[in-house]
């Protein structure tokens, strides 16, 4: 089973930038999976954000595009979310997983890693 380890969050003032890694220590064929960065606010659902396919093209939610970007390191298991210009919308607990077709994440979820962003 793969143990996800999410880090890099923080608190910011808005406008700021954050990196976030998620390393997937124990996955097999790292390279041919769907990796993908979620988030989830108070009293809000978990959200999908940014997506990053095996043959490295992205994706990302409208509300992050232009300030987002996704990026991988197969030889260390890795995936990384740098995030610029937040804003205090951006406040949640920041996830990451691999993904199916639909969104949906296909291994257990690790602890996450807080983004706090103050106006």
């Amino acid at each position: 089973q793969v143990q996800l380890v999410e880090s890099g969050g923080g608190s910011v003032q808005a406008g700021g930038s954050l990196r976030l890694s998620c390393a997937a220590p124990g996955s097999i064929f790292y390279r041919l999976t769907t990796m993908a960065w979620y988030r989830q606010a108070p009293e809000k659902r978990r959200e999908l954000v940014a997506t990053m396919y095996s043959n490295g093209t992205t994706d990302y939610v409208d509300s992050v595009k232009g300030r987002f970007t996704i990026s991988r390191d197969n030889a260390k298991s890795t995936v990384y979310l740098q995030m610029n210009s937040l804003q205090s919308e951006d406040t949640a607990l920041y996830y990451c997983n691999r993904r199916d077709d639909e969104g949906f994440a296909l291994w257990s979820w690790g602890r996450g890693t807080q983004v706090t962003v103050s106006a």
